[in-house]
């Protein structure tokens, strides 16, 4: 069993009949505080491996940030929308699609073509699904409320 296979497991024995109540419970929205804060912790962690060259906490950060990505994935899927698996094949494929200098023997005379070219691709994703931008500032608003109520939970705003 691959580690990956493991913590699904673990997410999925949280959230069955004799799990624990409070991972049952949870849901995408209600999650979305400890993804953020999760997150928030990763940079934490890259901060102390930048400053000490010490890698466990970034390491156990990048973890708990995984579990929020596996704990929302086995959400959508208890909901039939999608499954980790999908997760993982979409950003791979959007990686190997967005590089085709890496992937397909494209080569760009500069930066400024490759950038160019990024650009061009990722606009081409999005055709038909230009709206989900306008989600985005409301987003970062709440992002940045979550935060402030993280610092408070945190004895941080004193």
């Amino acid at each position: 069993m691959t580690e990956i296979s493991r913590l699904k497991s673990i997410v999925e024995a949280l959230r069955s009949d004799k799990g624990c109540a409070w991972d049952k419970a949870q849901t995408h929205s209600s999650l979305k505080g400890a993804c953020i804060e999760e997150a928030a912790e990763v940079v934490g962690g890259i901060n102390i491996l930048e400053k000490t060259g010490d890698a466990v906490n970034l390491r156990e950060e990048l973890g708990d940030l995984l579990l929020q990505v596996m704990f929302h994935s086995v959400i959508a899927e208890e909901e039939g929308l999608f499954t980790f698996e999908d997760v993982a094949k979409t950003v791979s494929d959007k990686m190997v699609r967005r590089h085709p200098h890496v992937f397909a023997g494209v080569n760009y005379a500069s930066e400024e073509e490759r950038h160019g070219a990024w650009a061009a691709i990722k606009k081409k994703e999005k055709i038909g699904r230009e709206w989900e931008a306008d989600y985005l500032e409301d987003a970062l608003n709440e992002a940045s409320e979550l935060i402030e109520k993280a610092k408070e939970r945190k004895g941080f705003n004193k």
